[in-house]
């Protein structure tokens, strides 16, 4: 069964920086399209930055520019770092992998991050 487990997550003040991390238990996490997805209180999920398995990425326009997804295939681990963090960043953060053209589809179970002074 895949597991994706997501760290990193906790309170900052604005401005400060976060970097999540999401561990994978799969055989061949290369082949996975990963994403970072987050929602906040009465809102939808929405998502936030994305990676290929060739390393391609894109980014909701809230974050260009501040966040920045990568992976470590050796590691089984998709990263997020997160710099000048808003108040309006706060959320539940989820890792979500997939294998393009399979109907493999997961979920993290989600990490808090809360941006406040």
């Amino acid at each position: 069964q895949v597991q994706l487990v997501e760290s990193g997550g906790g309170l900052v003040q604005p401005g400060g920086s976060l970097r999540l991390s999401c561990a994978a238990s799969v055989f061949i996490f290369s082949r996975y399209a990963m994403g970072w997805h987050r929602q906040a209180p009465g809102k939808q999920r929405e998502l936030v930055a994305a990676i290929t398995s060739g390393g391609s990425t894109n980014y909701a326009d809230s974050v260009k520019g501040r966040f920045t997804i990568s992976r470590d295939n050796a590691k089984n681990t998709v990263y997020l770092q997160m710099n000048s963090l808003k108040p309006e960043d706060t959320a539940v953060y989820y890792c979500n992998g997939k294998v393009p053209g399979t109907s493999v589809d997961r979920w993290g179970q989600g990490t808090q991050v809360t941006v406040s002074s």
